[in-house]
């Protein structure tokens, strides 16, 4: 298992159209991901989960991967959430 502490930049904070490219991109790899924020863990592989965890711009989480591509998905999933995740 693998984590890095993220701070969500895009102004909109995780709408349905980052969530989305996310959740897509989460489920290229064989690993599991996950979010942690407010003492939860959302699954990033679900829209619907993204979209509950009601993210704000500004917002610290905690990216988690783990399974046998988790430094890929860590790295690949944590530069695109710094890029502000296509917003």
């Amino acid at each position: 298992m693998v984590s890095k502490n993220l701070t969500i930049k895009n102004e909109q904070g995780m709408h349905m159209r980052p969530a989305s490219l996310l959740a897509q991109m989460a489920a290229s790899f064989e690993s599991s991901v996950k979010i942690m924020f407010n003492g939860k863990a959302f699954d990033c592989k679900s829209v619907m989960f993204l979209m509950t965890a009601c993210i704000k711009c500004g917002s610290e989480i905690e990216l988690v991967c783990d399974g046998p591509d988790e430094e890929k998905a860590l790295a690949e999933i944590s530069a695109f959430i710094e890029s502000g995740m296509g917003d």
